[in-house]
């Protein structure tokens, strides 16, 4: 069961975040807060300004945890294939690389928000899924 919940509702914990460029590449990466507790490999919801994405989680070199990639499912996002949503919601939307974004905590471990600072966004908040069933489609992918 799914229920909405708006970026500033008190249930939602927003953090500050960077938008750095990857390298000379001029690719965004978003370096997340310590206090999310994700690891590397992680795959989250991550919905951009409202749009819902999937995002596998990196590390870079200094050890923080990263998001370079997001992409139309969890196959896509876990081999960090298809179109980069990321990258194309900073091309278009109020944000820019040296700039910053609040990453919104839908639910914890799971469903994460972008979004332009000062923008209010609803949420479809989701529950986590089943972990045995997220590792039997992992086997699968391979």
């Amino acid at each position: 069961m799914s229920e909405r919940v708006a970026s500033d509702h008190d249930a939602v914990d927003t953090h500050r975040v960077p938008i750095e460029a990857v390298g000379r590449t001029g690719r965004p990466r978003v370096v997340l807060p310590d206090e999310l507790g994700l690891s590397d490999g992680d795959v989250v919801t991550l919905s951009l300004d409202g749009d819902d994405y999937e995002a596998r989680v990196g590390t870079d070199l200094d050890g923080d945890s990263t998001v370079t990639h997001a992409a139309d499912n969890r196959r896509l996002a876990r081999e960090r294939d298809g179109e980069n949503r990321l990258a194309e919601w900073v091309d278009d939307a109020d944000v820019s690389i040296a700039g910053s974004a609040h990453l919104d905590v839908v639910t914890e471990g799971h469903q994460y928000g972008l979004r332009t600072p000062g923008r209010r966004v609803v949420y479809t908040a989701t529950a986590a899924p089943d972990s045995s069933l997220s590792d039997i489609a992992s086997d699968l992918d391979g």
